[in-house]
């Protein structure tokens, strides 16, 4: 299989959700015979063995089954994904990648929590639920009989996963390219391959947020310094009261629990709270943009933190709401009467801190880039814009916030539109620099791959040595 191939089964198998089984193995195990995973079952007062499945191969600890990949595709199947190009030796392939990752984590130490784990497994049962309609029919669904066997399924699942991801992290943490490198990867580009980035748009907004009363603020802070006394004065239980009261949808089914670093992408409030905490002890009620928390350290592990939070959510009245709206109407009327321009106003009137001091201008949270190629924006955003034309003004649009703050209202105008066009160094530098940061990356990560297999316990089924693979599992 060519590399290209292999980029797009990885970005395939990072995408979907894949529910398959993830063996791990106290001991390495021989795949090179057709040997199986056998049972023991009692029947009438003797044991029968029953060859359950075969062992497609081993990687360190971890063994890989046929079912393993079956079940891979098929779910990568009914997650929408195109598998024609997709082969069963690719597959393996890529397979035996992850487990080589995960393995290597728990060698060198990288640790994932319990905690951390069931977290993820929890949120992916909810949204399961929520698609097909209650846990019975999950179970169903995935062929289960009972819902610990499913939880400790997708235990295994999402700790090999993340394993994974964190040991590939720590190979290309570090890495960054130089102006120079960028420019001597476009050199280096044949003049018949230079990429065609899409059309693009440049957008702005204002922003305006509904005023909450102080009275409902006053109230949530009180009812967290409630909490914190009774837990503090009376030692009632912190994770018990995050079930009860917390907002957060991600952590509330926990107990509010989660496992941080200084790099783990909280707001910069929350984080500056929770390292300034000592173990065991509850901060003050604070504020962010998604409302008022409270954080109690459960255990610090040097530059990890684990804690608990719960975060309570003013109410907003409609007459908020209703204000926000006819003020961003009365700021749009005044920008088409030409009383001052989109960028004045974002400056003057803008809620939003982010964009105000750059005319409203928005940035691409993939690259920090102006520009949004239409083929890749965000659903929800293409929608508000695709049907304006130049100097337009939308009318307000009432949004929520995804991360779960307040809703709020904006105006959208289309700035700047950008045709379809081949790479050009000066005017698409960023693009080019990702594109090269990408490539590098690939090369220490194809490097680190080959180091580690050569050091690793590796063993493939007979049946398929003769796969081509992108990398040297088969050794010689």
């Amino acid at each position: 299989m060519n590399k290209g191939a292999t980029k797009i089964l990885a970005v395939l198998m990072m995408a979907c959700a894949v529910f398959s089984q993830a063996q791990q193995g106290e001991e390495p195990v021989d795949a090179t015979g057709q040997e199986a995973a056998i049972a023991e079952v009692d029947t009438a007062k003797s044991f029968q063995r029953i060859k359950l499945d075969g062992i497609a191969a081993v990687v360190g600890d971890y063994v890989i089954l046929d079912s393993d990949i079956e079940k891979t595709l098929i779910d990568l199947r009914s997650q929408g994904a195109s598998t024609e190009d997709i082969t069963h030796c690719s597959l393996l392939g890529k397979l035996m990648e992850d487990r080589l990752y995960a393995h290597q984590a728990v060698q060198d130490s990288i640790l994932v929590s319990d905690d951390e784990v069931n977290a993820t497994s929890d949120r992916q049962i909810q949204q399961l639920i929520q698609q097909v309609g209650s846990m019975e029919k999950v179970l169903q669904f995935y062929k289960k009989e009972s819902v610990e066997d499913f939880r400790e399924e997708l235990y295994n699942i999402n700790k090999l996963r993340m394993l994974s991801e964190k040991m590939q992290q720590k190979i290309v943490s570090d890495i960054k390219v130089t102006p120079e490198e960028v420019r001597q990867f476009f050199r280096n580009i044949p003049e018949d391959e230079k990429p065609v980035f899409g059309a693009e748009l440049e957008i702005s907004q204002i922003v305006k947020m509904p005023v909450i009363p102080e009275e409902e603020k006053q109230k949530v802070i009180n009812k967290l310094r409630e909490i914190k006394a009774d837990v503090e004065d009376n030692d009632a239980s912190f994770s018990v009261k995050a079930i009860l009261y917390s907002q957060d949808p991600g952590s509330k089914s926990k107990g509010g629990f989660y496992s941080m670093t200084r790099q783990t992408p909280f707001v910069k409030e929350f984080k500056d709270v929770a390292f300034s905490l000592q173990e065991g002890e509850i901060s003050e009620p604070f504020e962010t943009v998604f409302g008022y928390h409270i954080i109690y350290i459960e255990k610090i592990r040097g530059q990890e933190l684990d804690l608990r939070h719960i975060l309570i959510q003013p109410e907003i009245p409609q007459s908020a709401i209703d204000a926000a709206k006819t003020e961003l109407d009365t700021i749009r009327k005044h920008i088409l009467e030409g009383k001052y321009t989109f960028a004045e106003a974002a400056l003057n009137f803008s809620d939003e801190k982010e964009t105000k001091f750059d005319g409203g201008l928005l940035r691409n949270p993939i690259n920090f880039d102006s520009r949004f190629e239409l083929t890749k924006m965000d659903p929800t955003l293409y929608n508000q814009v695709r049907n304006l034309k130049d100097g337009e003004i939308s009318y307000p649009l009432l949004e929520a916030d995804p991360r779960g703050g307040p809703p709020k209202y904006k105006i959208l105008k289309v700035t700047n539109r950008y045709d379809e066009h081949e790479a050009d160094f000066a005017k698409d530098y960023l693009k080019i620099q990702e594109l090269a940061l990408r490539e590098k990356q690939y090369k220490a990560i194809q490097e680190w791959m080959d180091d580690h297999i050569e050091d690793t316990y590796v063993s493939v089924n007979a049946a398929n040595k003769s796969c081509d693979f992108a990398n040297n599992w088969v050794k010689e």
